[in-house]
């Protein structure tokens, strides 16, 4: 029979700091950025405010709150609460979702992890910063894809760091590394932040990215930064479940989502004030997309003062916003595997990290030997999609917004609203109302615009 879990949090501020290490990642400091670029800049930086606000928080709520009041891995959280309450345990989809989403999303987020930590040597052995073109920059970035043993062998060790890290445990391992990256991860921010703000164009930066232009601001924008809220906190993919499950009663759960959206929010404007300042200082383009940080950057990074301490600086700080959320990812299957088999976290993780390594493998191979096989080519939506494009529509677009809408469905509609009363005992009753109409209207709205525009 399976058993809760009696693993606890050391203190509040290490759940703090684990939730946050969870939400503060590459979407943040990669994702955000370049986002906001193709969307208009302030608009979009106003509408993902909103987002994370009035959506992702009390989502982020509705998870707490299913992982402490259950104690159960994810795929057994739901359905555990809702038999307690006299429903159907087929809510346990809620967990199986996220917990399937986010272990195909750590296939091909630790591949991507893997390319950041590789471009940390390349630039610290200067190769990235002898790229002195965009070009050049795009090439050095087409060759390391191109090359699977390169590529797969940056993957590998960084997966077998977050591997050894998650075996240690809750205390050992999670705790340690998160209360250690929190202070690094702000301090390189800031240096590099500080460092934009001297040499690149603070004006044309700062007014693209926060002077008010509503007439920008349109249903694309508003969905944009909806799916970029939800990306960034992890909702949907059953890592705040599995997180929550080993909170205290004391805690409180809004005040806890407030921190860790809140803590996006800063971090995914300081990413704005160190980007689009030399973006403007050395004359490229703000709606490069996704190439900004492989094609475009190392290139002004060739050309700016100290730019090899600076490139290096750099990758450093997006590696260490990937690895929290890559251990975070195995989180959900590790919990899950303990309690089903009954076995030691080490073999839990071993068998989780297999997993993870071969989906990782086909995203690997996607950029070379793969790059011309689509795997659904018979389905007109992903017919020009490789296993990495399709692994990442259907975590993303599919599995992570309907495990959302049916935390918002469960918590908002079906469950017994004094339950939820009761693990929110210590707030407010205004804010207590606030987020059953939120997790009520708003959520699943705004959810289902998103799936519906994903499909469109």
């Amino acid at each position: 029979m399976t058993r809760p879990t009696d693993k606890r949090w050391s203190s509040q501020l290490a759940f703090y700091v684990g939730a946050v290490g969870v939400a503060v990642g590459l979407g943040s400091i990669w994702r955000f950025p370049y986002l906001a670029g193709v969307h208009g800049g302030s608009v979009f930086v106003f509408a993902f405010v909103l987002a994370c606000l009035l959506i992702a928080a009390p989502l982020l709520v509705a998870e707490f709150m299913i992982g402490r009041r259950s104690r159960m891995s994810p795929p057994q959280a739901a359905g555990e609460l809702a038999a307690a309450a006299g429903l159907s345990t087929r809510w346990n989809s809620i967990g199986w979702l996220g917990t399937v989403a986010v272990l195909i999303i750590g296939g091909y987020y630790i591949v991507i992890a893997g390319w950041v930590l590789a471009y940390t040597w390349k630039c610290a052995v200067g190769t990235v910063t002898n790229s002195a073109t965009p070009a050049e920059a795009a090439a050095l970035f087409d060759a390391f894809r191109a090359d699977p043993l390169e590529m797969g062998a940056w993957h590998l060790a960084f997966l077998c760091l977050v591997a050894w890290i998650s075996a240690r445990g809750l205390a050992r391992g999670i705790e340690v590394v998160n209360l250690l990256r929190a202070p690094a991860l702000l301090v390189l921010l800031l240096i590099l932040t500080g460092y934009a703000l001297y040499t690149g164009d603070v004006e044309r930066g700062l007014h693209f990215a926060f002077a008010p232009d509503f007439s920008k601001l349109s249903a694309e924008v508003m969905l944009a930064a909806i799916g970029q809220a939800f990306f960034a906190t992890g909702v949907g993919m059953a890592v705040m479940i599995a997180y929550g499950a080993y909170v205290g009663r004391d805690v409180s759960l809004v005040h806890s989502a407030l921190v860790t959206t809140g803590s996006i929010v800063v971090v995914s404007l300081l990413a704005t004030l160190m980007v689009f300042p030399l973006v403007y200082g050395y004359g490229m383009n703000p709606a490069q997309g996704s190439e900004l940080v492989f094609h475009v950057l190392p290139a002004a990074f060739a050309e700016m003062p100290a730019g090899r301490l600076i490139g290096t600086l750099f990758f450093l700080l997006l590696v260490f916003a990937a690895l929290t959320p890559s251990i975070a990812v195995l989180e959900p299957s590790v919990a899950w595997a303990e309690q089903r088999f009954q076995v030691s976290r080490g073999r839990a993780v071993i068998i989780v990290t297999a997993v993870t390594w071969l989906l990782g493998i086909g995203s690997v191979l996607s950029f070379n030997y793969w790059a011309d096989w689509k795997p659904l080519s018979w389905i007109a939506l992903l017919s020009d999609q490789t296993f990495f494009g399709v692994s990442d529509y259907i975590a993303s677009n599919v599995l992570l917004p309907f495990g959302a809408l049916l935390t918002s469905l469960f918590i908002g509609w079906r469950l017994d609203w004094g339950i939820a009363e009761d693990e929110l005992a210590v707030e407010r009753r205004g804010v207590r109302v606030a987020i059953r109409f939120l997790l009520r209207w708003v959520c699943p709205f705004a959810i289902a615009a998103v799936m519906a525009t994903s499909i469109a």
